[in-house]
């Protein structure tokens, strides 16, 4: 193996493959640019959705809500992806990257694919938002765009499973593969059956677009589109639960509470997940109530155990690493002392926290048959999702990135004060954002339309009670709030590698990047009595004790919505 073709970090002593590190920086810098292009058409929305502003006019809106949606859940969360996959196989293993050329194609295939969408969704005339449901109808080059993103993305697990190979060929680890490469592999599994789910569904769309076929069945469309639609977002989460791993070493030094266990969660995962996509279907006559029940029931409480392991294994994980390193005095000393002035930790911590309260619980609310139909198909929707893509995925992306620019661009951060304080402004405002637009679902204002006047409806009149309205302003002055966040991330991180003091490739950054683990004698008589993590505990209790309340809640407005004598 030709040692030319490396770099050795001196901070952390990885192994940088030189194709592999310039393959991590475009995905990553493509990332963060469609990240802000989407974040501008998130605030369009928000302040439409405003009562008091109503910014856009029908037509703007909806031409927004289709490029916010696509940007920022497809075109941001994954060419990210693909930059932590290449992390996690070529970096974490030491090894060269599988064909290179093909890495890049499917970099280009992307890159091409992502300008196209959103060149077409400009023109006005594929305003068919992120679901494009047919019979809706969008240019041909719409769905020709997002193929080829989708094959682009393809290729980049392809690379990645062909780099596990050659790690393994090469013997450039020991055992088993990290937990963190562990992750990605979930990822990278879960995005080839979303990938597929896709192509099985927008060839023949494009094929009707085109007047190839005559004629797509909308529920035939809606159940397979969903495999791919909602799938995109259990991406996300094997991704992002790989990076709380990943930002849990890094920072303090923590291993796995239990590696098989944490194991077995991911597994759950990819055996799962996936059938959460059911619940967007809860309302469809075309589906049997065998399989709504077995997707809202069985299927999903092995996926919601495997995120509940998540949450207990990755905080506790931090908890047992900090009281070997001394903090050990009551339930919250470790956490108390924590580096809550670090974007990376603040960050992966906010992203656990508000995935966990506000995404985690309210998806079960949505998820369970019954339940779901006082809330489906109204803003309680979106609320949910940004909980989770959102505050989950793309903080928890924004906190890793932090590290990743001295480490990969070695370039330091500039602006470290802004830095510190961004992963609370977005957590804050985009917390607002879901709290509220959850909120405003409960009271029934809809998903999809533009203005909940329901002006220029020819007559149409319905009335929302009044702290409708007050919601949806909240949510506005959340949008701004969480928009200021985002884009202070933006301005950081664009702005760290185009003027940040560029490091050599020998020199170490001006703080340390990586902690060393505790010794292993460290870890004994930590916590109280025979419990090692009794903070971690009575958070989950704190956890548990909310789910049963907000649980019990929707039943209770579910038994509300007829009348029994």
């Amino acid at each position: 193996m030709d040692n030319q073709q490396f770099r050795v970090c001196p901070d952390t002593g990885l192994k940088f493959f030189r194709s592999a590190e310039a393959l991590m920086k475009a995905n990553a810098v493509a990332a963060v640019v469609f990240l802000l292009v989407g974040g501008i058409y998130g605030l369009g929305v928000g302040l439409t959705r405003w009562p008091a502003v109503h910014l856009l006019q029908a037509d703007q809106f909806y031409l927004a809500l289709t490029a916010h949606g696509i940007n920022v859940l497809l075109f941001w969360c994954i060419f990210f992806e693909i930059a932590v996959l290449y992390f996690c196989s070529s970096v974490l293993l030491g090894c060269r990257l599988a064909a290179p050329k093909v890495a890049w194609a499917g970099f280009a295939l992307m890159l091409i694919g992502a300008l196209m969408n959103n060149y077409v969704v400009l023109q006005g005339n594929a305003s068919v938002m992120f679901t494009s449901y047919a019979p809706m109808e969008a240019p041909p080059l719409f769905y020709l765009s997002l193929i080829l993103f989708a094959v682009g993305a393809l290729f980049g697990c392809f690379v990645f499973f062909g780099t596990l190979v050659i790690a393994k060929n090469e013997k450039t680890y020991e055992g088993s593969v990290p937990l963190v490469t562990f992750g990605a592999i979930t990822a990278a599994i879960i995005a080839v059956f979303t990938i597929v789910s896709g192509a099985i569904i927008l060839i023949p769309t494009l094929a009707w677009s085109v007047g190839l076929i005559s004629h797509i069945d909308s529920l035939m469309y809606r159940l397979v589109w969903w495999a791919f639609g909602h799938s995109s977002q259990q991406i996300n989460i094997a991704a992002q639960i790989a990076v709380w791993y990943a930002i849990a070493s890094i920072v303090f030094g923590a291993k796995p509470m239990s590696e098989k266990v944490s194991r077995m969660a991911f597994l759950l995962y990819i055996l799962f997940l996936q059938l959460a996509s059911a619940h967007h279907l809860l309302v469809d006559p075309g589906v049997s109530s065998e399989f709504k029940m077995f997707n809202t029931s069985y299927a999903m409480y092995l996926a919601v155990m495997a995120s509940m392991i998540h949450g207990l294994t990755v905080p506790g994980s931090i908890e047992a690493a900090q009281r070997a390193h001394g903090f050990n005095s009551g339930f919250f000393e470790w956490l108390r002392k924590a580096p809550w002035g670090n974007p990376t930790f603040s960050g992966m911590f906010i992203s656990l926290i508000g995935f966990g309260f506000l995404g985690g619980i309210t998806g079960v609310v949505m998820g369970a048959e019954q339940i779901n139909i006082i809330v489906h198909n109204t803003l309680y929707v979106p609320g949910h999702f940004h909980a989770t893509v959102v505050l989950g995925t793309t903080l928890a992306f924004m906190a890793f990135t932090y590290w990743l620019v001295p480490i990969l661009f070695r370039r330091e951060l500039i602006m470290k004060g802004l830095a510190s304080w961004q992963p609370y402004l977005f957590g804050l405002g985009m917390s607002g954002v879901a709290l509220f637009m959850m909120g405003a679902g409960t009271l029934g204002v809809p998903r999809r339309h533009y203005d909940i006047s329901f002006s220029g409806t020819g007559g149409i009149v319905h009335e929302f009670p009044a702290a409708a309205n007050t919601l949806m302003a909240l949510n506005g002055l959340s949008v701004l709030l969480a928009v200021i966040g985002g884009a202070s991330f933006c301005i950081i991180i664009v702005g760290s590698l185009l003027f940040g003091k560029k490091l050599g490739e020998n020199e170490k950054c001006s703080v340390s990047m990586i902690t060393a683990p505790p010794a292993e004698e460290a870890y004994e008589g930590i916590g109280k009595g025979p419990i090692t993590v009794p903070g971690t505990l009575v958070l989950a209790m704190i956890f548990f004790v909310s789910f049963a309340v907000y649980y019990f809640i929707n039943w209770k407005y579910l038994a509300e919505t007829w009348g029994i004598g």
